[in-house]
């Protein structure tokens, strides 16, 4: 059976690199932690791998906001990066990743190549780290929500994670390219807001994917919900044998199977 080879790629100040390596590993895949500076020198190559992802953490202390450097440095050392998803290959970027993938202007999806969303400080003015509600677009097509109930739970941690768009014409173009993955909602699946939407993002939105679906960023951490034991309310959490963020990845790994 093959053993997809997975490139989690990192820099000064990424934090949530070893745990998202070891959910893969455990799934049976070749993850292999890979600096930025390891792709600028040409000592490792994206198109050898099977699988992308960008984990959380603070890339460059977030000193000039989320991601900006991080993102900056995909643009020019990731160059392949736009065929790789076109290619039909799996890319995720989880908090951190997510902001990186919306400023290096490869989510969301758009003609012109130009980073058209951003993120900022959370309405609450905090950092939100706890677990939160959220639903699964039924009607996206993304690969990683495989199989997944529609309503389920994952913790988030950030500070800046409030998703803006460049104007009103880009949400209804989202809904419409079924891009819209995944949004915050209360307990009985409705949109509200705070501390149900811990960041005020526009219209709820946790998470996009590009419209074929290999391509997902997502604020909420699946990478810290690999074992049952890790959701505060364990001991009922009873109704599924495999938790949704070793699910999520595992999705991935069997996409690349075939």
């Amino acid at each position: 059976m093959k053993s997809p080879k997975v490139l989690v790629l990192r820099a000064a100040g990424t934090n949530c690199d070893l745990e998202t390596a070891n959910a893969l590993a455990h799934l049976g895949a070749k993850p292999e932690r890979v600096h930025i500076s390891e792709l600028r020198s040409g000592k490792a190559k994206l198109m050898s791998y099977d699988i992308l992802v960008i984990p959380g953490g603070f890339s460059y202390g977030d000193d000039i906001g989320a991601g900006r450097v991080f993102a900056n440095q995909v643009r020019l050392y990731l160059k392949d990066l736009r065929q790789f998803v076109r290619l039909g290959r799996p890319v995720i970027g989880i908090c951190n990743g997510f902001q990186v993938l919306v400023k290096a202007g490869i989510l969301p999806l758009s003609n012109t190549c130009e980073q058209t969303a951003g993120f900022t400080f959370n309405d609450s003015g905090r950092f939100e780290a706890r677990w939160v509600h959220l639903r699964i677009n039924t009607q996206s097509s993304c690969l990683f929500f495989k199989g997944l109930p529609e309503m389920i739970e994952l913790p988030v941690a950030h500070g800046e994670g409030k998703l803006v768009l460049k104007s009103p014409r880009q949400l209804e173009e989202l809904k419409k390219n079924k891009s819209i993955a995944m949004q915050y909602v209360s307990d009985d699946g409705k949109l509200a807001g705070y501390p149900y939407n811990p960041n005020g993002s526009v219209f709820n939105i946790a998470a996009l994917s590009n419209p074929e679906g290999n391509c997902l960023g997502l604020m909420p951490h699946p990478e810290r919900f690999t074992s049952i034991h890790h959701h505060p309310n364990w001991t009922r959490q009873t109704f599924r044998k495999e938790t949704v963020g070793l699910a999520m990845f595992r999705n991935a790994v069997d996409y690349c199977r075939g």
